[in-house]
């Protein structure tokens, strides 16, 4: 019998990061070119996309400054870390976010990385950056939303 996967959290790499920094606005799923040594360390959770962000050039959508540590096993042909790495998205996908990035104050950031039938996959968000204010009533909002629950699981 055939072991069933968990639906749970199921990602190699998470950018808690971008969540306090953005306001997420949009997001989309991309499929990463990869190398063979590449592919290997992602399977092994050794990604940190904590610094990336996503470029657009020639009509192209990149992963930049992620990095993916090198394959242990690995020999001379191992990878750079910190290659430039084309993502895979459609035509018109693309040119939404390059509108998207053309409004000041937006930029494209990746915020999770997992797999997907066999693939490896990146969610991507289009973000706006928060002020410091923003950020402190996020989080203020957070701490009033956990009282009330747990306020709620003792009267129960």
């Amino acid at each position: 019998m055939a072991k069933r996967k968990s639906a749970g959290n199921d990602a190699l790499a998470n950018n808690r990061k971008a969540r306090h920094d953005y306001t997420i606005l949009e997001t989309y799923e991309a499929g990463i070119e990869l190398t063979g040594t590449e592919i290997k360390s992602v399977r092994a959770a050794r990604i940190t996309i904590g610094d990336g962000f996503i470029s657009i050039k020639n009509g192209q959508a990149y992963l930049m400054n992620v990095n993916i540590a090198e394959f242990t096993q690995g020999n001379r042909f191992n990878h750079d870390p910190l290659r430039t790495r084309r993502l895979l998205l459609h035509k018109q996908e693309i040119k939404k976010l390059q509108a998207a990035v053309a409004q000041k104050g937006r930029t494209i950031v990746p915020l999770r990385v997992y797999i997907k039938h066999g693939y490896a996959k990146v969610l991507i968000g289009v973000a706006q950056g928060k002020r410091e204010y923003d950020k402190r009533q996020t989080l203020k909002q957070r701490d009033q939303q956990r009282e009330i629950d747990r306020e709620l699981a003792r009267r129960q």
